[in-house]
């Protein structure tokens, strides 16, 4: 399945590429489908987007929305997440006393848009310490939790980190949250398509995903979902046509507000349904378990190269990684390191400090074979002098 799932993909066949996490990567039938609406655009400008890209982009939430088990009128596309992020944390009028609790492991995109609006708001943002190693998703929730208090208003984390690769257990977050009247809302940009994701049974307050990674749509398509008791207050990031300035509160809707944002390409979200049909027509539920079975492996083989512990369990429920995991390495010079592994050996995977820990984040797509992760492994060994 790698083996030919690999030659639809656009990707450099000379490079070991284990950096999906980073931007995803396009198969070539959905860059196809992306180009074609694009050339459409251009035949006529004033029939597209005067007439048809309202009822495409319909098309497109409605299908999104089956997959993520949402109603396409609770879903606006976003260019992406940080977009998203940024329309979220203005339109939440928080003040002095007021606090948004976070995590250590947050996206610095998204935490730097709290940061900013802090400084004028004077609310208070926290990352609440969540080392590594972990244990159980009982105890982080519990460890997480305790970080609240009654200045709380906010619960901003992480699906499935960045930084750190780790599925965080959501679930019981929101649940928590919200008998506790805490808001939420969850950066899920790693998870659509990476994890099958269930947002009705999920139901958080605000859920900000990505389309262009896991799920393989073009670059520029990502996704807010919000709660219908929730479409009222967010104010549109960009004030376009969509925006009633005579509307009463609570009359303006969600698409109207945010989907128009003046002239920009339309193409990647309307793509968006050829990367749902095109992980449909391939089986994505095989092929996510192939992955996370190649990067299982391979994570116990760096672990016996480098001697050193994981950063968290490897159980057969799957609870802290998926196609996605951070592998701990020795004191070593990192730059140095990923010199190497470009340098000579083409790989393609990110190396950073986390916390106490050096680590190397590795992604394993569906275009992943074998033959990649022996050239990590390979890579490794001479990087590190083993």
């Amino acid at each position: 399945m790698s083996r030919e799932l690999k030659s639809l993909f656009l990707l450099d066949p000379g490079v070991v590429y284990l950096n999906h996490g980073s931007f995803g990567a396009c198969p070539a039938p959905v860059f196809a489908d992306y180009q074609h609406w694009q050339r459409e655009l251009e035949r006529e400008p004033v029939q597209f987007f005067g007439a048809r890209s309202g009822p495409l982009m319909a098309e497109s939430r409605a299908a999104l929305g089956k997959l993520l088990n949402a109603s396409g009128d609770d879903l606006v596309f976003f260019a992406n997440p940080t977009t998203a992020c940024n329309m979220v944390a203005r339109s939440l009028k928080l003040g002095p006393g007021d606090e948004v609790l976070s995590t250590d492991h947050a996206y610095g995109a998204m935490e730097r848009t709290f940061l900013f609006l802090q400084k004028s708001a004077r609310f208070t943002y926290t990352r609440r310490a969540m080392p590594l190693p972990f244990t159980t998703p009982a105890a982080w929730v519990e460890r997480f939790l305790e970080g609240v208090t009654p200045a709380t208003k906010v619960i901003f984390i992480d699906h499935i980190t960045s930084a750190s690769a780790v599925i965080f257990p959501v679930a019981e977050v929101i649940r928590r949250a919200r008998a506790a009247g805490i808001f939420t809302i969850i950066d899920g940009a790693h998870a659509p398509s990476q994890i099958a994701l269930d947002l009705a049974a999920l139901d958080p307050d605000l859920y900000i995903g990505a389309c262009h990674k896991w799920l393989c749509a073009p670059k520029g398509s990502a996704f807010l979902y919000a709660r219908r008791e929730h479409h009222k207050w967010l104010m549109p990031l960009v004030v376009s046509w969509g925006y009633l300035p005579d509307a009463e509160p609570g009359e303006h809707n969600l698409i109207d507000y945010h989907e128009w944002q003046g002239t920009r390409d339309m193409a990647p979200f309307i793509a968006t349904r050829a990367a749902i049909q095109f992980q449909r027509e391939h089986d994505w539920d095989t092929v996510r378990a192939d992955c996370h079975a190649l990067l299982r492996d391979l994570r116990a083989r760096v672990q016996a190269l480098t001697e050193l512990p994981p950063l968290y369990p490897d159980d057969q429920a799957d609870h802290w990684y998926s196609q996605m995991a951070t592998l701990p390495l020795p004191e070593v010079d990192l730059n140095e390191l990923r010199q190497k592994l470009w340098g000579e050996h083409k790989i393609e995977a990110p190396l950073h400090r986390f916390g106490e820990h050096n680590v190397i984040r590795i992604s394993i797509q569906g275009y992943n074979t074998e033959a990649d992760a022996d050239a990590l492994v390979a890579g490794l060994k001479a990087g590190l002098g083993r």
